[in-house]
């Protein structure tokens, strides 16, 4: 654990100088004040420097966090998954494989985006500042990726056959990300978004042709 012991004029003068050797912020440290020092007769006469201890505050691990909330989850639920975790840039995957699983996942993953969003609540309330945290079980993300993409195939292909637009059911953003990324190089259709969360959908329209 990193900790410096540094003197000043003051107690105040001695933190800030500690905090600029340990290049870090207040909230960032414990500070204990050794000595509160003496001005001394005249500010000079017997004076003391003023002495404190820094002392780095531990961080609790993001990830360390996230995986204490979730096992108190699959706890109530009566699971014990394994927990393979990964980092890619900002994100941290989470996944979680092992048996009987699909009551983590839900109705077309209604309950795994549930618990995708407070496991991410839980740890930004902890570490204080925003986290990116995908939780998948057995890959179920991908699979319905490719679920999303081929639906997305079929309904422009409708699109176009029918001569009409075509409103998809209300998705979370993700799966709607999905839904546009897949037809966006599409020549004949484009893809759009309308209503109000939770109910908010995609729509596929026919572009206009050109004359």
């Amino acid at each position: 654990m990193k900790e410096v012991v540094v003197t000043g004029k003051s107690a105040d003068e001695a933190v800030e100088q500690g905090l600029k050797q340990l290049k870090a912020f207040r909230d960032e440290v414990d500070i204990e004040v050794l000595d509160e020092g003496k001005t001394g007769l005249f500010g000079v006469l017997g004076a003391r420097e003023a002495s404190v201890r820094l002392t780095m505050k531990e961080k609790v691990s993001k990830n360390l966090i996230a995986k204490e909330f979730l096992d108190k989850v699959f706890a109530e639920l009566g699971v014990d998954p394994a927990v393979a975790i990964e980092e890619k840039g900002e994100y941290t995957y989470l996944n979680l494989s092992g048996e009987h699983l699909g009551i983590l996942i839900g109705r077309r993953g209604e309950t795994l985006d549930a618990l995708q969003y407070l496991v991410n609540l839980a740890t930004n309330k902890r570490v204080g500042e925003k986290t990116h945290i995908i939780l998948d079980v057995s890959g179920y993300r991908s699979k319905r990726q490719e679920t999303l993409q081929r639906l997305a195939g079929k309904l422009a292909r409708k699109a176009k056959k029918t001569n009409r637009r075509v409103v998809l059911e209300p998705m979370n953003p993700q799966e709607r990300r999905v839904i546009h990324t897949a037809l966006q190089d599409d020549p004949y259709v484009y893809t759009s978004s309308e209503g109000e969360e939770p109910y908010r959908k995609v729509v596929i329209s026919l572009k206009k042709k050109n004359h």
